[in-house]
């Protein structure tokens, strides 16, 4: 069905990413620790424990704050059984279609586009 990655380092586009711990988040987003959980928890922002610590890829944030578009994105890919690891991946990976990665699509303003792509994926 999918073949995405379960280990970051086989995943060029997530090893160059840079990543944010919680501490890195609740500084760059000006938010309490609570408040950075609860974005995590709803769903604003997604992260992964690969690398022992979890953290969530800095793209996901824009002018400190989460990406707008990410957060329907990402209940699209979890509906599709995507685990957190693996939607990671695929927003972070190169997509023939897209003629980029997903998350360069949505950074450019072309949600329904990725999202309409996400949905084929279930």
């Amino acid at each position: 069905m999918r073949n995405v990655s379960e280990n970051v380092a086989a995943t060029p586009d997530a090893a160059a990413t840079d990543w944010l711990t919680m501490p890195d988040l609740v500084e760059v987003l000006g938010e309490p620790l609570g408040r950075v959980r609860r974005l995590i928890d709803e769903h604003y922002l997604v992260g992964s424990k690969r690398s022992g610590v979890f953290a969530v890829p800095s793209v996901f944030i824009v002018d400190g704050q989460p990406l707008s578009s990410l957060r329907g994105t990402i209940i699209v890919l979890q509906d599709a059984g995507f685990s957190d690891d693996e939607l990671i991946d695929w927003l972070l990976a190169e997509d023939e279609s897209l003629g980029r990665s997903p998350i360069a699509s949505l950074l450019a303003g072309h949600k329904s586009e990725v999202r309409r792509l996400a949905r084929t994926l279930a």
